[in-house]
């Protein structure tokens, strides 16, 4: 468990600069990487193409997040956030200076600066998740996380709108350099952020023990370690429906592109008011049941979202349900790394959250692979109505099974006693 004294007398303005940083460096950051989409889907128009581009984005987070979790708990953390964000910096500069000369750019440069951003949020987002605890005081952790979803779900309604408009007015080959404005109001915001340090230097980095150490701990805690399997488990069940929203927008309600980006906005907008009642009203006594409760109304969503009709009522429809998924998405989200960052004291954190991030990417590039052929085969509704039903019976099983039930009842004791 979490002994450690909290140390920063003034948190409150500390932890909202570093989330303002974390907000203006993530909407630069989408914004290019909606353009570098666009501008693959525009020049190519190849479904495979822009399927391997998704699959760069994924498997660093799958791969390498075991890996990275040992020097987030042995290194400086602002080092950690700082060097990513340079890194990707200097690959947007050689990508727009390749662009400005040629005036277009070589397939293979694009996938590797899409690898270098990948691996750049594979090494930033297990350092986000490990210090938020050493940052704020442990009763307010829940409504800090969700004051970082709000920056998240507020970076993903501004991106798509912001990108688009600069898409259409500046050359691509500049745009890609708001990633450099990015990094740089980023890295001197952090520089100013406090971030209590508890690195190990007793021992050296050994990967294989290291990860052996964090899947044991993980493994270990069995009321957690059953929460992540369901987690892992429910993930792999929404992924072919939630990487289909356009094809179900397009395709089964006979849309427009217009009104699939509506659909991804009305999510991304249900997902910031779900963000705000946590992050100013986030104070369970027993997290579980809004994470029961979360995972209930994804689960029924899903399952109505597929028996919809297939006109423009039941895109309508289809509409005010994904605003109220996107509500409850947070709840689960949200609540359940609070819980995790409390299991575990700071200096072994990261080593368990590089398990638990690969544990649940995972499940984005196999659900990727039986998306489009299942979607072909049985209709892209029924893939929603499987991931209902899915979501439903992982619910079930938290709920009838004590030592998951329970688990934070029992953690919240444990804190209150120390």
């Amino acid at each position: 468990m979490q002994k450690e004294e909290f140390v920063i007398p003034n948190w409150r303005p500390n932890i909202y600069l570093f989330l303002s940083g974390q907000f203006f460096s993530g909407v630069t950051s989408m914004v290019v990487q909606y353009a570098i989409i666009w501008y693959l889907t525009k020049e190519t128009g190849s479904a495979t193409v822009l399927s391997f581009a998704t699959l760069l984005g994924m498997l660093p987070m799958v791969l390498l997040s075991p890996l990275i979790g040992p020097f987030v708990d042995r290194s400086n953390k602002k080092i950690l956030l700082i060097a990513p964000d340079i890194v990707a910096a200097l690959v947007a500069v050689i990508l727009a200076v390749v662009g400005i000369v040629n005036r277009d750019f070589p397939l293979w440069l694009i996938f590797i600066s899409l690898l270098v951003r990948s691996i750049a949020q594979t090494f930033q987002m297990p350092t986000i998740q490990s210090i938020m605890p050493t940052m704020v005081p442990k009763d307010q952790i829940t409504k800090i996380n969700g004051q970082l979803g709000m920056v998240q779900s507020a970076n993903m309604i501004i991106a798509p709108a912001l990108g688009a408009f600069l898409y259409a007015i500046v050359p691509i080959s500049y745009l890609i350099l708001l990633d450099v404005l990015g990094a740089i109001v980023g890295v001197t915001i952090i520089m100013f952020v406090k971030i209590p340090e508890h690195p190990i230097f007793d021992e050296k980095i050994n990967i294989l023990r290291d990860v052996k150490f964090g899947l044991g701990k993980l493994k270990s805690n069995k009321g957690l370690w059953r929460i992540a399997l369901m987690g892992t488990v429910f993930t792999l069940l929404f992924m072919p429906a939630a990487s289909l929203y356009p094809l179900m927008t397009m395709s089964y309600f006979h849309g427009s592109v217009a009104q699939a980006g509506i659909i991804e906005a009305v999510f991304s907008a249900g997902m910031l008011g779900g963000g705000a009642i946590i992050g100013f009203f986030g104070s369970w006594q027993d997290r579980m049941k809004p994470i029961l409760w979360s995972i209930a109304v994804m689960g029924v969503v899903f399952i109505a979202s597929g028996f919809l009709p297939g006109n423009f009522r039941g895109y309508v429809w289809f509409a005010i349900l994904n605003t109220v998924a996107g509500l409850s998405a947070p709840f689960f989200n949200t609540l359940l790394m609070a819980m995790i960052q409390q299991s575990y004291p700071p200096e072994i954190l990261g080593r368990v959250l590089g398990i638990l991030n690969s544990m649940m990417s995972i499940s984005g590039p196999v659900g990727l692979i039986f998306a489009g052929p299942l979607a072909d085969k049985i209709g892209v509704n029924m893939l929603f109505v499987i991931g209902g039903v899915g979501a439903l019976l992982c619910g079930l099983y938290v709920l009838i099974t004590p030592v998951t039930r329970n688990y934070d009842i029992e953690l919240q004791a444990k804190l209150n006693k120390e």
